[in-house]
């Protein structure tokens, strides 16, 4: 079939790697949207599942990673650690992390859940601070890692950015597991702080509509491209 114009060289050099790179884009957008589609399904399936056992140290806890765990044991409130900037519904706090020693005599960091700024210190949430024996209910988590714009811990502040255990243990000499740390679970504490249940499900997942803007940027151009060369081959006819 004759086309209605003919391609010229560098607008059709320039459109069609430009279209293809566009056209690809849009079709991995929709390849991350089932990847993270599938990601969220996987946390809340672990979370919902009945509790396991706390897995030993040295064991594989990528696969455990978001399973619930029930403890009984008591925290440890005189070594507390404040991690910074952490929002709850648009105000400003910290989350505190707290050691719990179980029963069985293991020590592990919880982070116990947000606090608003004026909250920081436990003199300002005493019915919080849970004495005695108590039941715990966490999910597992990864030690966390430095994001690329996100500042270092000021372990000599007890200030911290991204919850990293084996830092924490360095600095407050005290002995606990470093391969991995719980979120305490939706559980109010008296007097309503910490507010636990911190563990983040859902995540971000806006790859359908980047799928769209991509594959509508490939047809702008298209029709652009089309409609160029319908203009100039109108202009060939009237010379």
């Amino acid at each position: 079939m004759r086309l209605p114009f003919r391609p010229t060289f560098w607008p059709t050099v320039f459109t069609i790697p430009v279209f293809l790179a566009m056209v690809g884009l849009s079709v991995w957008q929709v390849q991350r949207l089932h990847w993270k589609e599938g990601l969220i399904a996987e946390r809340v399936a672990r979370t919902t599942a009945a509790p396991i056992e706390l897995p030993p140290a040295g064991a594989d806890l990528a696969p455990l990673e978001f399973h619930r765990v029930m403890l009984k044991g008591a925290f440890d409130h005189g070594h507390e650690f404040y991690l910074a900037a952490r929002s709850q519904n648009g105000n400003v706090g910290y989350w505190i992390v707290t050691p719990f020693k179980d029963e069985g005599g293991e020590t592990v960091l919880i982070n116990r859940g947000w606090v608003p700024e004026d909250k920081k210190l436990p003199a300002a949430r005493t019915e919080g601070q849970v004495a005695g024996e108590t039941t715990l209910d966490g999910v597992i988590r990864l030690p966390q890692v430095k994001g690329y714009f996100q500042p270092g811990n000021e372990p000599a502040k007890n200030v911290w950015f991204y919850l990293a255990p084996a830092e924490m243990v360095a600095a407050s000499g005290i002995q606990a597991r470093t391969d991995l740390y719980l979120d305490a679970g939706t559980e109010p504490n008296p007097g309503g702080f910490p507010i636990g249940g911190q563990t983040r499900i859902n995540l971000p997942n806006d790859h359908l509509q980047y799928s769209i803007t991509w594959g509508l940027l490939a047809l702008a151009l298209a029709v652009v491209y089309v409609t160029y060369h319908l203009k100039l081959e109108r202009e060939r006819g009237a010379r």
